[in-house]
């Protein structure tokens, strides 16, 4: 496994933007581009929330490879 840095995961976010802006942009969209429109939007909440950790563990002065990706359940009971 390539080794995560705030880089890798930014990169990846911005790939996850990209996609879902053309999904967005194609207007009428099929149930399949739904479904992967909702499974784009968990994972950029899982990348967010390893970002914040990451910088929150080097903040205080911790290993910033510490952080985990916490599961989509978990990530998407923060919202309230």
């Amino acid at each position: 496994m390539t080794h995560v840095t705030d880089q890798t995961v930014l990169k990846h976010i911005e790939q996850l933007v990209v996609e879902e802006k053309k999904l967005y942009a194609k207007g009428d969209i099929s149930d399949e581009e739904k479904e992967r429109l909702d499974r784009i939007n968990v994972e950029l909440d899982r990348c967010w929330d390893l970002l914040r950790q990451r910088r929150a563990l080097r903040e205080f002065g911790r290993n910033p490879d510490e952080a985990e990706v916490r599961s989509a359940k978990i990530v998407e009971n923060y919202k309230g």
